[in-house]
């Protein structure tokens, strides 16, 4: 799904557009974020792409969205 992802006051977001849906990021795998999962505040958990480290930000990426027991 594409995501897009953003920084706004130095707090970490993704806004889904099909789903008109944005959250913060509350949890990260990695710290450079890209290619390790991201966890937002409604709980969902999703896999980020491999991309540089320095990738600016804000960025539309394709994401997959981890399924869970609960969903």
């Amino acid at each position: 799904m594409k995501v897009m992802i953003r920084r706004a006051d130095g707090v970490l977001s993704a806004y889904v557009p099909k789903k008109d849906l944005e959250e913060p990021i509350v949890e990260t795998e990695l710290e450079t974020l890209w290619g390790g999962w991201a966890k937002l505040a409604n709980g969902w958990v999703l896999e980020l792409p491999e991309m540089a480290d320095d990738t600016s930000l804000p960025i539309t990426v394709d994401a997959r969205k981890r399924v869970s027991a609960e969903d």
